[in-house]
């Protein structure tokens, strides 16, 4: 399983936390608070069965023939409580309770005939009921059972009540962690957001040490390296453009001398003519790498935007490479924002690649959607390999189709030059699988609606 991120952690340790501590507390009042309910409902009860217990004794002492029947419906018991006389072995109930009989223990009866006051809980009709013995006379027993049934339902209120208040705890936890845990991160998100500026060309993007005191060790490392690493980067732009200019040169020298070569050629023998044409070959390569990594030296300019037709720059980098590809413009909508140079030679650069290592393009797709444009060209080619999706865009690098090709040349610059000069734009550069077999090289530029 994959380990929950720092934030999902934060906030389910947060929640965790007042869930517990929510449920102590609920479970804590909630003992508390039945112990004092019942123990002041128990007091209620054994308080009544005393009044209602003189009351009888002074009914039954009135005459020598007493109608009991009489004297207990004297009492006032209500709908919770059951009244009960044992006088002489006989029992006598009121409203006809007779039947509770059976709900007064029997250890309960004993107490009570020795002449002590009990008081006793019992489970009856699936309620709790506290019965209450008060002896009268030596034979005579005064039995009161008082329902709890609504202490019950309070009691079950309550438990209701407690779980709902740790439930919201709970979640006011939760939220709580989730703030804490998005104040908390919030600097290292700033940290992201840099990182990502610089590493999309924002080379002078730097950390406020004063937004976060307490990180000011954090944003200086940060900008410290930043320093260093754009000091180091520009440091090999210069020499990567210095070499080339300094290249440039001595082989525009070479290119005359063997351009000179080439016209002579049907005046050569064999093997120098062929050796003349690898020359002339290599000094062409030669030309286009140096020409390359001047552009990649320029990368860090901005584009210059204008309003250009992309379909008609399209057919024109086909009709330069003579490539039969089919173009289509999306609604119509082929005139876009854009830097026309740098769109130009990206288009130029996906072209090259096709015919080199694709089988050569079969449609250009130009769409505006909003005012992002986006261009496909698609080959019919054996398509990039997974493993080589994530780096075809870097420099040097072939995929293992070219690799496979002896003849392809290139040295793995045109696919940077493509994410270079979308990168202008502000857009990025992709490959994907093309339906029916083949690539599809896929590149979105922002803000070209005119």
């Amino acid at each position: 399983m994959r380990r929950a991120g720092l934030r999902v952690r934060v906030v389910a340790g947060f929640a965790a936390g007042a869930l517990a501590l929510s449920a102590t507390m609920a479970l804590a009042s909630y003992q508390v608070a039945r112990q004092s309910l019942v123990n002041e409902r128990e007091r209620t009860a054994v308080r009544a069965a005393y009044d209602d217990a003189a009351v009888v004794r002074t009914g039954l002492g009135a005459t020598s023939r007493p109608d009991v029947a009489a004297v207990l419906r004297v009492l006032d018991a209500g709908e919770n409580r059951r009244v009960l006389l044992q006088r002489q072995g006989e029992w006598y109930a009121l409203k006809a309770d007779r039947g509770s009989t059976g709900a007064i223990p029997v250890a309960l009866q004993r107490q009570a005939a020795a002449g002590a006051v009990a008081v006793q809980r019992v489970r009856t009709d699936g309620h709790v009921s506290i019965v209450v013995a008060v002896p009268l006379a030596p034979g005579d027993i005064f039995y009161e059972i008082d329902s709890l049934r609504e202490l019950e339902h309070t009691l079950r209120v309550l438990t209701v009540v407690l779980t709902l208040v740790a439930v919201c705890t709970a979640a006011l936890g939760a939220l709580l962690g989730w703030y804490a845990s998005r104040y908390v991160l919030r600097p290292l998100k700033r940290v992201a957001d840099a990182a990502q500026e610089i590493a999309g060309g924002a080379s002078r993007y730097r950390l406020d040490p004063a937004a976060e005191p307490d990180l000011t060790r954090l944003t200086t490392s940060f900008n410290h390296m930043v320093d260093e690493l754009s000091a180091r980067l520009e440091r090999d732009r210069r020499f990567a453009a210095d070499v080339s200019h300094e290249l440039r040169s001595p082989l525009q020298t070479l290119a005359a001398a063997a351009s000179v070569l080439e016209r002579r050629r049907e005046h050569l023998d064999h093997r120098t003519a062929t050796a003349a044409g690898l020359v002339t070959a290599e000094i062409a390569h030669f030309q286009q790498l140096v020409n390359d990594l001047l552009e990649l030296s320029r990368g860090d300019r901005p584009a210059t935007r204008t309003s250009t037709d992309v379909a008609d720059l399209a057919r024109q980098m086909c009709r330069e490479r003579q490539v039969p590809a089919t173009i289509v413009a999306a609604d119509g909508e082929s005139r876009w924002c854009v830097d026309r140079r740098r769109v130009g030679q990206l288009l130029g650069n996906l072209l090259d690649n096709a015919r080199a290592y694709g089988g050569g393009a079969v449609a250009v797709r130009l769409r505006l959607h909003g005012d992002v444009g986006r261009i496909d060209v698609d080959d019919e080619g054996p398509g990039v390999s997974p493993e080589d999706k994530p780096v075809i865009f870097d420099r040097f690098v072939r995929g293992r189709s070219a690799g496979a090709r002896a003849d392809a040349g290139g040295a793995g610059l045109g696919l940077a030059l493509v994410a270079q000069h979308a990168a202008a734009h502000g857009g990025t550069a992709a490959v994907l699988d093309r339906p029916g077999g083949g690539a599809r090289f896929r590149v979105d530029l922002p803000g070209c609606r005119p």
